[in-house]
């Protein structure tokens, strides 16, 4: 057994010299390990990611079918970094669909996504990231996993496909009905919601008011429903949990008292109406 006091001098010695200190870090001629072969690097067979890592694996598109066009704001290298596959190689059958919040305040560097994916067998997968998306050239303190969720999820998250928010436009500012001038968010959350389906997709963004983030409390609540409780590191960022009530309050008391949720100036054009397509009779991609 080693004690520590008889590590001091050691570790003594080698701060005081940093090329000894280097030279301890190399293998050298007494280091317990084989060198790694340069050739067996490239040609080992890699670990075969799990299911709930990768739930639509091995899925190629039939002839004549294409890719949904994703417009989330999110990058195929962005999703790579997060250590997801990108949305824009996703390929789904009919009654299948994949839910993302992607959640970016405007005061921390700190963001989190989370994805849900429902298969047509009725398994739901989630899939958590959280790190700090600045200052560096990739996603620093990356924490996250991969889960099933329970079976009995599948109904509720497929019901959210016909969901308001879908048809509703991409940004939105809060009218009280009183003509104030839209409201500039200098401190908030932004919520980013994608909605994917065989063929479409559907990306919304509610930030800052609460009364913006209470029109899409539900499907708020349905995924961070799913997220926690995987990570401490992930949970941590959430102590709230996947309570959104307030935030539904405040919406509905917008709309009782007149107002509304009016379409962001400047903002990106939304697809056509969203309408999900049927989950029976429908023809999926060959696989």
């Amino acid at each position: 057994m080693v004690r520590p006091a008889a590590l001091l001098p050691f570790l003594l010695m080698l701060l005081a010299s940093p090329a000894l200190a280097q030279e301890a870090a190399q293998p050298g001629a007494d280091w317990p390990y084989p060198p790694p072969d340069p050739k067996t690097w490239w040609d080992d067979k890699r670990p075969k990611l799990s299911e709930a890592a990768d739930p639509l694996a091995g899925r190629r598109l039939g002839r004549g079918d294409r890719l949904v066009a994703i417009d989330n704001g999110y990058d195929p290298l962005l999703y790579r970094l997060w250590g997801l596959q990108p949305l824009q190689n996703q390929i789904l059958f009919g009654g299948e669909m994949i839910l993302e919040v992607a959640v970016r305040p405007a005061s921390s560097t700190r963001q989190t996504l989370i994805r849900v994916t429902v298969r047509r067998t009725g398994d739901v997968f989630v899939q958590g990231r959280a790190g700090l998306g600045c200052c560096e050239a990739g996603i620093a303190r990356r924490v996250g996993f991969d889960a099933q969720a329970p079976g009995d999820s599948a109904s509720r998250l497929l019901a959210l496909r016909e969901h308001p928010i879908w048809n509703a436009p991409r940004e939105v500012r809060v009218d009280d009905g009183s003509g104030a001038a839209d409201a500039l968010c200098v401190d908030g959350t932004s919520y980013d919601l994608t909605l994917m389906v065989p063929g479409r997709s559907r990306a919304v963004r509610r930030a800052c008011d609460s009364a913006e983030v209470g029109e899409a409390a539900d499907i708020l609540e349905a995924a961070f429903s799913l997220a926690l409780g995987h990570e401490p590191r992930f949970d941590v960022i959430w102590p709230g949990g996947a309570d959104f009530s307030a935030a539904r309050r405040a919406y509905q008391g917008l709309i009782a008292d007149g107002g509304r949720l009016k379409p962001a100036p400047n903002a990106r054009p939304q697809a056509p109406a969203f309408e999900p397509p049927p989950a029976e009779g429908e023809t999926p991609p060959t696989p």
